[in-house]
């Protein structure tokens, strides 16, 4: 870790829990489950913490935190990403956790939720290094995780590379006679390596699934259209790439390097071919660089936050210039902002919703696995499309029915589900 204490890394991150609570029992009051329901929900089952030591390419040792928590396995297996960054503390992997649990609930998934990151500045690091801090990160999680139990798969800072590594790691912990069974602890892999055909994309496929539903409903046209992206890692880049094939034009962008802003429009592909190079947009030549407020007040009909959580506040939102916000990250919009959006008319897809599409096939992953099976793309993109279509419209549904915003629409739908199951099963013993 930097130096920043453990104990201040464990209250650091709890803006975003609190959100993320606020955001839930405004669903809750719509949907009026019963107290033991509402307790069991507010915190997560399992909390694991481990502290591991790993060998720097110097040869010294350095040690790291890694974080898996379980929130809800009422539903199916725990299942969420890992996360390898700086930020990476308690706070914000618990909410990212319990984000999961209501996002598998509401695009009827049949999985719990789970994230896991390590505290990690993750560009300062070789390959070597991180393969070793993911190895040893997956040893110590043990039994901890599982394929029938708890399923891992990529989120900011990793990718199938390192999902690859985690599973060659676990399948190594295992006898050998069912050794082959362990694939499926975790999603995200590589092709080659068990992966599914359309996971890379997964995340960003669903945003513009989200974005045609809103837009059959609105009565609104993509092709056309004009757009702007915070983040370019994969779930940004893919919506755009995706976007700009359905005749949107991409006019802003921002990342951890700075902004860029070209109103005649950004080419997707050779944006792409900058960051690769470049490591971020900053100084693309195909746009004038920007502040960061610019960015977000560009004039744009769609606003697609991809990148970290609470980004979109009432400063933020007061100056922004679309009319819709499609949240491509998870907890992008604190309460502050999400109000002055409601008070400006300013749509909101929100992240259960809109970013669902990466554990959806995840879970397509997991069932090719399960079965040794590999599915089409085709086929994988039309499952896709009809369980965002069917989330989105009971989404609405719910809010039109009970006059509330989408965000605590989605929610609701999510813990309805959920409340349904410990109705039905009780609570043990």
């Amino acid at each position: 870790m930097s130096s920043q204490t453990q104990s201040e890394a464990f209250e650091s991150g709890s803006d975003f829990f609190d959100t993320h609570i606020a955001q839930l029992n405004r669903a809750m009051d719509k949907v009026k489950p019963p107290e033991h329901v509402r307790l069991i929900l507010a915190e997560p089952k399992n909390e694991i913490i481990v502290n591991f030591p790993v060998m720097m390419d110097n040869g010294k040792y350095k040690l790291f935190t890694g974080y898996r928590i379980q929130h809800n396995n009422i539903m199916g297996p725990y299942k969420g990403g890992i996360r390898f960054h700086h930020d990476v503390t308690l706070g914000e992997v618990k909410a990212l956790a319990a984000i999961m649990t209501y996002k598998c609930a509401l695009l009827e998934v049949p999985f719990g939720g789970a994230k896991g990151g390590v505290t990690i500045y993750r560009h300062q690091h070789s390959d070597a290094e991180i393969q070793r801090v993911t190895r040893r990160f997956t040893h110590d999680l043990g039994n901890n995780i599982g394929p029938d139990y708890d399923i891992p798969a990529p989120d900011v800072g990793t990718n199938s590379q390192v999902m690859v590594w985690m599973m060659d790691t676990f399948m190594n912990m295992h006898n050998q006679s069912d050794k082959n069974a362990q694939r499926r602890v975790v999603t995200g892999k590589s092709l080659a390596s068990g992966g599914s055909r359309g996971r890379e994309k997964a995340t960003g496929q669903g945003v513009v699934y989200a974005i045609q539903e809103w837009a059959d409903e609105n009565g609104f046209r993509i092709d056309g259209s004009t757009f702007a992206l915070q983040g370019f890692g994969n779930v940004g880049s893919h919506a755009a790439s995706i976007l700009s094939k359905l005749g949107a034009t991409l006019v802003a962008v921002n990342d951890h390097t700075g902004s860029v802003k070209n109103m005649e429009g950004i080419n997707v592909r050779k944006l792409s071919e900058h960051c690769r190079s470049e490591g971020g947009v900053a100084g693309y030549p195909g746009a004038e660089d920007c502040s960061k407020m610019e960015f977000w007040s560009s004039e744009c009909d769609i606003m697609i936050p991809a990148a970290l959580e609470l980004q979109i506040d009432a400063e933020v939102a007061s100056v922004m210039n679309c009319k819709l916000v499609v949240e491509g990250a998870n907890g992008p919009t604190t309460l502050d902002g999400e109000q002055v959006m409601i008070d400006r008319g300013i749509d909101c897809i929100p992240d259960l919703m809109a970013n669902a599409g990466g554990v959806v096939v995840s879970y397509f992953e997991w069932v090719q696995n399960k079965r040794s099976e590999a599915w089409q793309l085709q086929e994988i993109d039309e499952r896709l499309h009809f369980m965002m279509r069917r989330a989105y419209h009971e989404m609405r549904a719910f809010a039109r029915e009970h006059e509330c915003d989408n965000r605590t629409a989605a929610y609701a739908v999510a813990v309805s589900r959920i409340n349904s199951v410990y109705n039905e099963r009780g609570i043990f013993p």
